[in-house]
């Protein structure tokens, strides 16, 4: 069981790094036109940038405090916040018309609540 959390962990962490490394350094155009990333349509750049970076503290947050064993409350936390992210892009991706990446927001949705509930259980 704990290597298919760590898994989902490392997969998720994969997920959100990279999309946090496109919206930190990509301008909107690119991040749609390039990277599929057609959620931030309209949104300001600078909020696109806030996004990116949380993204990538997240990418820490779900591997580095149960690895380190440090605030070990913090991944399954990042899990919760994950998955409540994932419910928000699933709409966003449905009324786009986009079910591949819906289908990716629901996959990612349940291993978040699949570690949170997890991790929570071994506290």
């Amino acid at each position: 069981m704990n290597t298919l959390l760590w898994s989902c962990q490392a997969l998720l962490a994969l997920l959100f790094g990279y999309s946090g490394f496109c919206k930190s350094i990509f301008s909107e155009r690119v991040l749609i036109e390039k990277k599929g990333q057609t959620g931030v349509a309209g949104l300001p750049a600078a909020f696109i940038r806030f996004i990116g970076i949380s993204e990538i503290m997240g990418a820490a947050g779900i591997i580095l405090p149960w690895m380190l064993g440090v605030a070990a409350v913090l991944t399954p936390v990042t899990a919760v916040c994950f998955a409540v992210i994932m419910v928000f892009a699933a709409r966003i991706h449905y009324r786009l018309h986009e079910p591949k990446n819906v289908t990716t927001n629901l996959v990612a949705l349940v291993m978040s609540i699949f570690i949170a509930y997890f991790r929570f259980a071994e506290l």
